[in-house]
């Protein structure tokens, strides 16, 4: 820093270098002019400070704008200029509860529901229903009012064993003060005082009460049965356009044309489903009992209709026959699915296969894995060309190389390159069109003939004596029972007469 003199004086050199003098009256500050207008550098501004208040209101606002409080307003709203109708509809709820109330006593009371079997009984010509369901009539009358004399009998013994005891207790706490009683029995009669306090407070609060839980159980029994919004009937899933249940079901079975089962419809009967709609594969599966005169053969045949009652095609629709005839198992594809192919083959990534449980092979329409057995199994495979019979035996083959114990043969009566790709896994291969590879496809046949016989005698000398070779048997050392699948493409080579060399030896001509 330099001295305030030298300051001055260097101020004067310079002012004399301007052709003027100009006389120092304070320090130089430096500088420069700023335009507000202009975009300001980053980075310099000085943080503005926040308030806790304004943080809560910014982080209340974002809250109040999110999409989840938008679409809350907006129902909220909607309430909100439903409120009159949904009062009138809250009351009508009330009153058609009650009303079923009063229809299922009166049903209860009169044995509505047994006469009804009876008169379904008499109509279809089962004199021995009809007797059973009056018979159940008079039985459950002579059951019912026995019960009643029972709950009549017992009031009356209860009458009489607590009104003396009543009556000398308050003749008692009449005639004596409660100071001059025996310690126990001032403790009974100051129970009995608590309690009755306690129930003149809860008996006003249940007078209240009541009526409003009355209104609610008559509203939830009164409300609609019939299905609203797709939200509040079908789950939150993707298949939702398959959802199928018990009311659509029974709606469809309603409008078949069967003579008994409109009948029975028109007589006010529902169905029993003895197993509920679930989920079942690919589809739903429920399981139903028909009425009197209905059998699930009856249904089966009219399974188109069936069909577009559900809004399925047939493909989707399969009615059979469960373990009675009027047990009716029904099995209802998603929509769709039966277009979407196979899929993947499930072992495509990783797994390990037991040729002895089987090899998956392809799908049931209910999206089930079958398991193609191969042990003690011979194969033919037949179909037009490009119909995949070389595909279906891959698909074999592949599922036993996949078992480590299996040993593969595979011989290709023809040029193609399918089995290529299981060379390094083949014990014998052979492909081509030439009389080697019948040779050798024949050789193998002698072979397995001749294995055949020797594993036969193995396992005749094991304890026991199996009738068949088990998986623990093959993984036994030494004994040689391992699996062994062998795969010839094109058989039908074999029939060809070109070469003697095709027949095996000792085989019949022709």
């Amino acid at each position: 820093m330099t001295e305030p003199n030298e300051e001055k004086h260097e101020h004067a050199e310079v002012a004399r270098a301007g052709g003027r003098d100009v006389e120092h009256v304070g320090p130089v500050l430096d500088g420069e002019l700023i335009d507000d207008t202009l975009p300001q550098p980053r980075g310099r501004a000085v943080p503005r400070r926040v308030s806790v208040w304004q943080r809560v209101a910014d982080a209340a606002g974002r809250v109040w704008r999110s999409e989840s409080m938008v679409r809350a307003r907006s129902v909220a709203a909607y309430r909100a200029r439903k409120i009159p109708h949904d009062v009138l509809r809250l009351v009508w709820f009330v009153l058609r509860g009650n009303w079923r109330w009063l229809v299922k006593f009166w049903n209860w009371a009169t044995y509505a529901d047994l006469r009804a079997d009876a008169r379904r009984a008499r109509l279809a010509g089962d004199a021995d229903a009809r007797r059973a369901a009056q018979e159940l009539i008079r039985s459950d009358a002579t059951a019912r009012w026995a019960k009643l004399g029972i709950v009549l009998c017992r009031l009356v013994i209860t009458v009489r064993v607590a009104a003396p005891v009543a009556a000398v207790s308050w003749l008692v706490d009449s005639v004596m003060d409660r100071a001059d009683m025996w310690p126990w029995l001032a403790d009974v009669y100051t129970g009995v005082s608590a309690v009755w306090s306690a129930l003149t407070v809860v008996v006003p609060l249940l007078l209240i009460v009541a009526p409003v839980a009355w209104a609610i159980a008559a509203a939830f029994e009164g409300r609609d049965r019939t299905p609203g919004a797709g939200w509040l009937v079908r789950p939150d899933r993707d298949d939702a356009d398959s959802w199928i249940d018990e009311r659509m079901i029974s709606k469809a079975l309603a409008h078949l044309g069967i003579t008994p089962l409109d009948r029975f419809y028109r007589d006010g009967g529902e169905l029993v489903y003895t197993v509920a709609a679930r989920k079942d594969g690919e589809g739903t599966f429920a399981q139903v009992r028909l009425p009197l005169g209905v059998t699930a053969d009856m249904v089966a045949a009219r399974r188109s209709k069936l069909a577009a009652n559900l809004g399925r095609a047939s493909l989707e629709t399969w009615p059979t026959k469960g373990d009675e005839d009027g047990i009716l198992d029904l099995w209802i594809a998603d929509k769709g699915v039966l277009r979407c192919g196979a899929g993947g083959w499930p072992l495509v990534h990783d797994g390990q296969v037991d040729v002895f449980e089987g090899v998956p092979f392809g799908l049931s329409q209910r999206g089930v894995v079958i398991n193609a057995p191969l042990v003690g199994v011979n194969w033919l495979i037949g179909g037009r060309p490009g119909q995949g019979k070389s595909a279906a035996l891959r698909t074999l083959l592949l599922g036993a190389a996949l078992d480590p114990t299996a040993e593969l043969w595979a011989f290709v009566m023809g040029e193609s390159p399918d089995f290529d790709p299981f060379r390094p896994r083949l014990s014998r291969y052979a492909m081509g069109m030439d009389d080697s590879v019948a040779e050798a496809a024949t050789q193998a046949l002698a072979d397995l003939l001749t294995e055949m016989e020797r594993r036969g005698k193995i396992l005749g000398e094991q304890p026991g004596r199996p009738p068949k070779v088990s998986r623990k048997l093959a993984d036994k050392a030494g004994l040689g029972l391992h699996p062994l699948v062998c795969g010839i493409d094109e058989c039908h080579e074999f029939s060809s007469t070109r070469s003697s060399a095709r027949k095996p030896p000792n085989w019949p001509s022709g």
